[in-house]
């Protein structure tokens, strides 16, 4: 057995872990990383690039339909399915050599292509290895859930990790989960030509704003998909090609049925009680600084129960990189992570929903509107559709949530703002290129103060004696 000492050990080649071991190395430590799977976790592989390049390739596709408002005609429909999901797989193949085994290696990472398991506190063994570190992270992420629906098991069915190999188009998907994963992959379906059926058991986009949330669903039903909201599935039957799901609102027929329920953390190879680390069903619990029940190691990203995104997974990484190589004291934060689903139109939210800062805030709240339609650019680009709220409480955002072309990049300016504790005024005092969407965000900073400045007796004292006593 080969014993391997080093400073930093990291479980997991996700986007997490990598961006651990590339900061660890480069800084000075020691740092060996396991990975038994795919460089570059899910987000690569099976997540975040795939599904917005079939979601691009789509959107291509979906632009054949013409614009009569705009005197363009519908074109030629020439949409290969297959072809689509090469040009994600290229996708993929462009963005893996960053991620690679190759890279890491050439930046000085001892790396190990196993599984980890713990033996104790401070080893882990990998294959014909064991390695014992000063401090350890584990970085394992998630994997699609799927439920104990009956028949289920005797059903060809395709989660994230499979349904990016399919290269034949399904006639009719049937899609269980109505959250961003199973809306993302029913818009790109449904604009490649499958008939699509999203069958939620609650509501779908249930963690963001309900009213913007609505928007989207009566821009994805003008499209043609059937949405089914509180339509528990109770069973499942069939064979490829033919499948049936029963639900509490009835019967639905399909060929391909897609499982878009959730994700598990990934935690049954790691034999954690060896360790003596606390977890359950959500994760690894953790302290504010990511680390968990045994002081030497920390979790982070999906595995520390967190929200489950790629980039929560690299904010996770520098602060226990902060923690770990400087002690200098680190916490993890949430009310600053935006998320967005890629949709179009993209729905984004930061902070707290309208709801939420009702509930905390009650009559403190302000809530600032803005209409996409108010918009010069996306009047220009028939690409009205859309609303943005902002949360504000004594002048300083709280939240701020999105519906509309551009989302996912609006919302950063309001993820800034709740990171830094900035105030409207400096939202209002940006200035920005005309015509340009980003337009929005500083229109609706104007949504807020308007009031405060138009109707406002005192304002309009102060400015009538300044016109009649100041030449």
């Amino acid at each position: 057995m080969e014993r391997i000492e080093t400073d930093v050990l990291v479980i997991g080649g996700g986007s997490g872990g990598l961006s651990v071991a590339a900061g660890a190395v480069q800084m000075g430590a020691r740092v060996v990383l396991l990975e038994g799977h795919k460089m570059g976790g899910d987000c690569l592989n099976y997540g975040c690039v795939p599904s917005k390049a079939l979601l691009a390739a789509a959107a291509v596709a979906h632009g054949q339909g013409g614009n009569a408002a705009m005197g363009v005609g519908p074109g030629k429909n020439t949409v290969s399915y297959g072809k689509a999901k090469d040009f994600v797989a290229s996708v993929i193949d462009q963005i893996a050599p960053h991620d690679s085994v190759e890279r890491f290696d050439g930046l000085g990472v001892t790396m190990i292509e196993d599984y980890g398991r713990f033996i104790s506190p401070t080893e882990v063994q990998a294959g014909e290895r064991v390695i014992t570190a000063r401090r350890i992270v584990i970085a394992t992420g998630s994997s699609p859930f799927v439920p104990p629906i009956p028949g289920l098991s005797d059903v060809p069915y395709y989660t994230n990790e499979t349904i990016f190999d399919l290269r034949a188009r399904p006639d009719h998907l049937l899609i269980i989960g109505g959250g961003p994963i199973g809306m993302e992959m029913a818009q790109a379906h449904r604009r490649l030509g499958s008939k699509v059926t999203v069958i939620e058991g609650q509501q779908v986009f249930a963690k963001d704003d309900p009213e913007l949330a609505a928007i989207l669903v009566l821009k994805l039903r003008d499209e043609g998909i059937e949405i089914v909201e509180g339509a528990l599935a109770q069973s499942v039957s069939g064979t490829g090609g033919d499948v049936t799901v029963s639900t509490s609102r009835g019967e639905f027929h399909g060929t391909h049925l897609l499982m878009a329920v959730g994700r598990k953390v990934n935690i049954e190879r790691l034999n954690l009680e060896a360790a003596g680390i606390a977890f359950d069903r959500s994760g690894i619990k953790v302290d504010a600084g990511l680390r968990s029940s045994n002081r030497r190691v920390y979790a982070i990203g999906d595995v520390a129960g967190a929200l489950q995104f790629t980039h929560v997974a690299g904010y996770h990484a520098g602060v226990v990189i902060r923690s770990m190589l400087f002690g200098l004291p680190a916490k993890a934060k949430s009310d600053h992570i935006p998320w967005a689903t890629y949709t179009d139109p993209e729905l984004a939210q930061v902070g707290l929903t309208e709801a939420h800062a009702r509930e905390k805030y009650g009559a403190r709240l302000e809530v600032a509107r803005f209409d996409f339609g108010g918009s010069d650019r996306a009047i220009a680009t028939g690409k009205t559709t859309g609303l943005i709220k902002v949360m504000v409480v004594k002048g300083r955002p709280v939240g701020a949530s999105i519906v509309g072309a551009g989302a996912g990049e609006l919302i950063g300016i309001w993820a800034m703002a709740l990171a830094n504790n900035l105030k409207m005024s400096a939202i209002a005092a940006m200035v920005l290129p005309y015509p340009t969407m980003g337009e929005i965000n500083k229109r609706v900073a104007g949504a807020y103060f308007s009031p405060k400045l138009f109707e406002s007796p005192f304002i309009r004292r102060v400015v009538g004696l300044v016109q009649r006593f100041i030449p």
